[in-house]
């Protein structure tokens, strides 16, 4: 029983603990997005272009390393075999985007042979991978 010349105490609510779960909840977000972004291409040496434009995520991707080694998805193939191979991964009559991702030290007249060999083949879009 409270007498009536006693105070009220104000009802507090302590929020320390929900914001503690939301920077847990925050924190398990951002490290799992962190490990979903997915590299087609190997490791190169992109050039810088200042008016680069992003593209949507494509299935085929051609790199050449430094040493001038080509590779389709990953995969090491010889020049001579890289036609046949971006059109078995390309569906028929459909236009697909191929990114070509030349390290900057490679031969110019590597990377043209490279789109030579690519342009060959129908609905291949090329496009050239930089980095801003």
């Amino acid at each position: 029983m409270r007498l009536p010349d006693e105070p009220d105490i104000p009802v507090q609510i302590n929020i320390v603990p929900m914001i503690e779960v939301i920077f847990a909840i925050l924190t398990f977000f951002i490290m799992s997005t962190l490990f979903l972004t997915r590299s087609e291409g190997l490791s190169v040496n992109l050039p810088k272009a200042a008016t680069g434009q992003a593209q949507k995520s494509t299935p085929v991707t051609v790199s050449i390393d430094e040493e001038g080694e080509i590779a389709l998805n990953r995969q090491p193939i010889d020049l001579e075999e890289l036609e046949t191979g971006v059109r078995s991964l390309i569906p028929s009559e459909q236009e697909t985007l191929v990114v070509l991702n030349a390290d900057e030290g490679v031969n110019h007249g590597q990377v043209v042979a490279v789109m030579d060999q690519l342009r060959k083949v129908k609905g291949a879009k090329l496009a050239i991978a930089t980095k801003k």
